[in-house]
Order: structure tokens, then C-alpha cells, then sequence
């Protein structure tokens, strides 16, 4: 008799992101109820369930380190728009006319876009805490997906103006209710974080209330910093540094306009830092930092923002965090004349930022990540046959340089199947289709603009 609890994945190229494993050309790997229970060149048991994977890339599932889920509804409205236009449209004319379920929607269907496309971890960082219920229904939209989420409570989205603009208004108290409340447990698929303003958009005095308020609670912390000429004008590392503020808690969203005084402050206080690339280039928040964060030993991982703005796929964003790094290396040999020899950086590198890193800048490396024996059974399969990979000869490189969320046939999430042979088992796709669209209706509505208009 086979138990339903034990799940043997046959005969896949494993790649495990374990260096201790390395990759493997051929080999099973067998989940028992939650976990990674064994990985080995041939297993056999009788009482599993075998799924052939012969044809697969068996690897980690991808880890987004920094998304604003709530967005999701409203996806390609900014696709021009800079920060400026960003935090003037989205933050100040959207975000106070939304409903508590316009969150729940709008983080329910990106999980499921980012479930689809081989994410098994988002770090939702919700600025849209408008009311209690707002907070409420995000967090039942992120567990009600299936996903491994981090929870970033943030602000109100209720006036731009007095939230993020050298606010002096101090984290909303309300976040300890939501964690005795719905965090009891640090075990569940969905924890908490706290989502903070930083010196780059409120006060020094806020920013040290709110950095105190996380640690008395016991919670990880995200802020963003280095953003474009916010990052140059107000030197937030430099003044979390003076103030004593830096430790191995904190995670920084985006870094691009950092100097390497601030990175190096960065790497020795332990602190992390997510990039997300696309979006940084197009709103002018400056050239991503990947290479910088490998040359300092930042614990780093990738992001996608917002929709609003861009696709919802990692493998975007690791070509676009790889190439741009590696033509900004280029570009100072052609202009000197010369040819690069090297490259400063290799598929592996980004790879592991989308995985093993990611999970490492959000503390959760002791349970996802990778494939280790042990860890959680969040585990991605890439269909090595599809025509844009076939005939894959290295496996790194295809998964970064040539796949896309289509590749993606399998997706188990803490050994769960949420995804297989390429399609999400969600329960009613039609149903969430149709609330994404009357919610977006009546945001369109409310907010008496349209994608066109909100250009200008």
C-alpha cells in the first residue's frame, strides 16, 4: 500500500544549491509529509508515490525577497511612470480608496502568479494597512494561497504625503494584536515581519521607534533605502550606524545609490539586502548593485516590486540582475578601449541569489532554499523538454538564461503539490479571476483615473 505522505521524485538532474550535494545529473529525491526526507543517486520504496522526473530540473523553489502584493490588481498601470509618478499615483491616488478586500484579492491572485512561475516564498511588504480588516484580509489572501509568505506589516496607505515624506508618524501599535493574534506560531507557512519606513522616509527618531518596536517583538525587518536621490540625500546607513540601529535583522530593500562605506557597513553588521532590478531601472532609482553585494558577501537575495510596473517572474529578474552587471563590467573595458576577458559574474551567482540567498536574507535558510535533507519540501520541476530549453547541456544556465514561468510543470510548496503538469491546483481560478476584475473596476473607478490619464 502507498502512503499518500511520501512523494519520490525519479530520476531528475538535481540541481540542490546544497554545496555539500552539489548538483546531480541523475537522482531521486523523496519527500515525507513536509520535509526532504533523502537524496541519492536511486532510491527505492515501495509505499511512495513515484512521480518520473527523468525529464526534469529538480531544484529549489525560487525565493522573492520584497513584492507589494496588494498591487497585483492594478498590474501595468505604472509601466511608464518613475518613482515620483509611482508614489504620487499608486501610494497617493490608489492606495486610500482601497477596500480590505481589494488587498485580499490582489494578494491572493499574485501568489498564485508568483506560485505558477516556480516562487515557493514571498516577502510581502504591505504598506496598505488603511484598518485592522485591511491587515486581516492580507493576511488571509497570503494563506489562503498556499504559499511559504513573510508578512510585512507596513503603514496606512492613507496619504502618501504623511506616511513617506520625512513622516513623523510611528508604526501603527496595531501590529502587536495582529501577531498574538494570527503569529502564534513561527512553524506556519505564512510569519510576520514588520515592513518599516526607514531614514529615507520618516524621521530618525521614527525610524529608531519603529527598529525598537520590531526587536521588542521578536520580528524580522525590512525597510528601503538607497533609493536614487533618496538614498544620497538622506545616508541611512550612515545614520543607522551612528545611532546604533544595524544588525543582522534588518533588511534593505534595493541599496543603488549606496556608497561602498555603507556596503561594507552593511556586510559586517550582518544586514541583507534585496534587489530588485527591473523596476529599479525603470522608476531612476539607479543601477542595481549585485556585483557590489558579491564583492562585499552580502546576504542577498532578488525581488519583484510591483506589477504595476513589471512581469511577476523571477526568471526576469535574474537575466536582467546577470546582464546588467555584466554590461556595466563591459562598458568601462570599451571605454578604455579595450575587450573584458572575464565576466565578473556567472548564472550560479544569480541562481543562488533566487534561492539559497533569498532565503538566507530572510532568515528562513534553516528550513527552504535549498535541497537539503531536512529542509522544507519546497521544490520546483523544470520541464527539460520544452523546445526553448531542449537539449539542456547545462542546467544552471537554462533555468536562468532560457526559462520561463511555462517551464515551470511542478511546484510543491512544505511537500504539498500546488502545481502539476503545468497547471496551478487551486480550487476555483475562475472565481479569483472574477473578483481581480470587479476589484480593479472599482478601483478604477473610485480613483476617477485611468492608465492613460494617470501618465500625464
Amino acid at each position: 500500500m502507498k502512503h499518500s505522505n511520501r512523494t519520490l521524485l525519479k530520476g531528475g538532474h538535481v540541481l540542490t544549491l546544497d554545496p555539500a550535494l552539489g548538483n546531480l545529473r541523475q537522482a531521486d529525491l523523496l519527500i515525507e509529509d513536509t520535509t526532504i526526507a533523502a537524496i541519492a543517486p536511486s532510491l527505492s520504496l515501495n509505499d511512495a508515490q513515484v512521480i518520473d522526473a527523468s525529464h526534469m530540473i529538480v531544484m529549489p523553489g525560487l525565493i522573492d525577497t520584497h513584492r507589494h502584493l496588494w498591487e497585483t490588481s492594478i498590474r501595468g498601470i505604472a509601466a511608464d511612470y518613475t518613482l515620483s509618478q509611482y508614489l504620487k499615483h499608486i501610494l497617493g491616488t490608489f492606495a486610500p480608496v482601497y477596500r480590505p478586500e481589494d488587498v485580499y484579492i490582489g494578494n491572493l491572485l499574485g501568489v498564485l502568479e508568483a506560485i505558477n512561475a516556480g516562487i515557493t516564498t514571498i516577502f510581502d511588504w504591505s504598506h496598505i494597512m488603511n484598518t485592522p480588516q485591511h491587515a486581516e484580509a492580507a493576511i488571509r489572501g497570503l494563506r489562503d494561497s498556499g504559499a511559504r509568505a513573510i508578512f510585512g506589516y507596513g503603514t496606512p496607505g492613507t496619504s502618501v504625503w504623511e506616511w513617506f515624506y520625512e513622516s513623523k508618524l510611528m508604526h501603527p501599535e496595531d501590529i502587536k494584536r495582529i501577531q498574538s493574534q494570527y503569529f502564534a506560531s513561527i512553524d506556519n507557512l505564512v510569519t510576520l515581519a514588520m515592513a518599516i519606513r526607514g531614514p529615507e522616509h520618516s524621521t530618525l527618531e521614527v525610524t529608531r521607534h519603529d527598529i525598537i518596536l520590531a526587536r521588542e517583538l521578536g520580528l524580522p525587518i525590512s525597510m528601503h533605502i538607497g533609493g536614487g536621490s533618496f538614498g544620497l540625500k538622506y545616508q541611512g546607513v550612515r545614520k543607522l550606524q551612528e545611532a546604533g540601529l544595524l544588525g543582522p535583522d534588518l533588511n534593505f530593500a534595493h541599496g543603488n545609490t549606496l556608497s561602498v562605506e555603507d556596503l561594507q557597513l552593511l556586510a559586517l553588521h550582518g544586514c541583507s539586502l534585496s534587489i530588485t532590478p527591473e523596476i529599479e531601472m525603470q522608476m531612476g532609482l539607479g543601477f542595481p548593485v549585485t556585483g557590489s553585494a558579491l564583492a562585499y558577501e552580502i546576504n542577498t537575495g532578488l525581488g519583484i516590486d510591483v506589477v504595476t510596473g513589471t512581469g511577476g517572474d523571477m526568471f526576469s529578474q535574474m537575466r536582467m540582475a546577470l546582464q546588467t552587471e555584466r554590461a556595466l563590467y563591459n562598458q568601462d573595458y570599451i571605454a578604455k578601449g579595450e575587450m573584458p576577458e572575464t565576466l565578473p559574474i556567472s548564472v550560479k551567482d544569480i541562481l543562488q541569489m533566487a534561492t539559497i540567498g533569498g532565503a538566507t536574507a530572510l532568515g528562513l535558510a534553516y528550513k527552504t532554499g535549498s535541497l537539503t535533507p531536512g529542509k522544507q519540501a519546497d521544490i520546483i520541476m523544470i520541464d527539460s523538454h520544452s523546445l526553448n530549453l531542449f537539449p539542456v547541456n547545462d542546467p544552471v544556465s537554462a533555468v536562468v538564461l532560457q526559462a520561463h514561468p511555462a517551464n515551470v510543470d511542478t511546484v510543491f510548496i512544505a511537500g504539498k503539490a500546488v502545481k502539476q503538469h503545468g497547471h496551478l491546483r487551486y480550487h476555483n481560478l475562475e472565481r479569483v479571476r472574477e473578483q481581480a476584475l470587479a476589484s480593479r473596476d472599482y478601483l478604477i473607478e473610485k480613483s476617477k483615473v485611468n492608465s492613460l490619464a494617470m501618465q500625464t
